[in-house]
This record gives structure tokens, sequence and C-alpha cells, in this order.
């Protein structure tokens, strides 16, 4: 194994997923592992060093966007790329702001992957090219007419996933058990018609955008 070639682990909930980038990746890295869940992980990390994390948003149990900052607490030296299949502005920005260094969506080439891990190993930044440039207006105003008819408590637990709280983070700061947050999102998502936590992820993070834009006086502008 070559140190200078740099090391890397794979997480996503698809394992021939993650198994398909890394042998791919294989070529220019040191895949040192494969993880399927946040868990999973943990673990793999108490025994494997690695300068880069490519993570997959969606996980069962914890989404890759409140694991961001765990990870920068304990491996400050270790780069993140999150590597999803949503090609969307707002998880890159939250992404970006929970502390990731880079952003690709999974239907990336080998090139262009390649190219964002030399990106921040080099230490610096990257989002694919291919992300749009500025929040769907759109999916905005329908969040924030979906978001008007929510309960303060079902919009404080969306700020709150948001912010890239776990469940058991929320309990604790909201004063309630795990059980009653996981019953509040799994709520939401009936009430809003969301099928999963990606897509409630979305929808949190599109909350905070347009509440973001209201305290700055600005409405979401209509697109042409």
């Amino acid at each position: 194994m070559s140190r200078n070639r740099g090391r890397l682990v794979i997480v996503d909930d698809h394992r021939l997923v993650a198994e398909g980038m890394g042998s791919i990746l294989a070529r220019h890295y040191d895949v040192v592992g494969v993880a399927d869940s946040a868990e999973s992980l943990r673990v793999l990390l108490r025994t494997h060093e690695a300068d880069c994390l490519l993570l997959d948003l969606t996980m069962p149990g914890t989404n890759g966007l409140e694991l961001i900052p765990e990870m920068r607490e304990l491996y400050p030296a270790m780069r993140i790329l999150v590597v999803t299949m949503h090609l969307d502005r707002c998880l890159a920005e939250a992404s970006l702001e929970a502390g990731a260094h880079g952003f690709v969506p999974k239907d990336s080439s080998p090139d262009e992957l390649v190219q964002a891990i030399h990106a921040v190993l080099a230490g610096g930044r990257f989002i694919s090219p291919r992300v749009p440039t500025a929040t769907d207006r759109v999916a905005l105003r329908a969040t924030h007419s979906a978001a008007a008819c929510l309960t303060p408590r079902q919009l404080q637990i969306l700020r709150l996933i948001s912010d890239g709280k776990s469940t058991d983070e929320m309990a604790a700061e909201l004063g309630v058990t795990s059980y009653t947050v996981t019953y509040h999102r799994a709520n939401l998502r009936r009430v809003l018609g969301i099928r999963n936590e990606q897509g409630l992820l979305r929808f949190a993070v599109l909350v905070r955008v347009g509440e973001r834009a209201a305290a700055q006086g600005r409405r979401p502008a209509q697109q042409h």
C-alpha cells in the first residue's frame, strides 16, 4: 500500500455501488475500507486511517449530513467528499456548511470523481460543475407553501434536521425521547408525502433556505 496514493474509505448503503466505485478508484488510490451504514463506518474508522471519506447522504439510521460534523470532529485531518444521487444546489451548500470539502453526483464520470478526490486531498474544495449554480426557485415556493401548513413543533424538527442533528441530539435539545422524535419524523414524511429520509432532508434544507431569504428581506424570485 502506497501512502502517497491517498487512502480512501467509501460509505454507501448500496454495497454494490460502493464496491464498484472502489474497484474504479483502486487504480489511483488505496481503498482501505467500504461501509454501508453510519455504524459500520464508525467501526471501520477505529482501525483504518483514511485521508478522504467518500460519503453518501442516504444511509439507514443516520443521514450523511448528520455524520459530517461528527467525522470532522473525530478525524479533523480527513477530507470529506459527498457522493450522492441528487444533483441539488441546496444539498451541496448544506453539505459544505456542515463541513464537507466537496460534492459530486453519483453519475459522475470516473475522471470527474478522480478530479474531485484530487482537489479535496490537495486541500481545496470541489463542487461538480453540473450542480446548478442557483437554488430551484420553483421548489422553494412549493416548499414554502407546504411548510405553511406545518405545526411549530414540526417546523422545529425540520430546522434541526437541516442543521444536521441526529435523532438523539434532537431529543436532548427538545427535552423529549428519541422515540418521540422518530415519530415526528415519520409523521412529517406522511403529511408531506415524502417517501424517505433523503427527501425529508432536502425538504428541511429548502425550508431553511427560504427562511434565510425571508430574513434578508428577499422573496423567492419568479423563475424565468
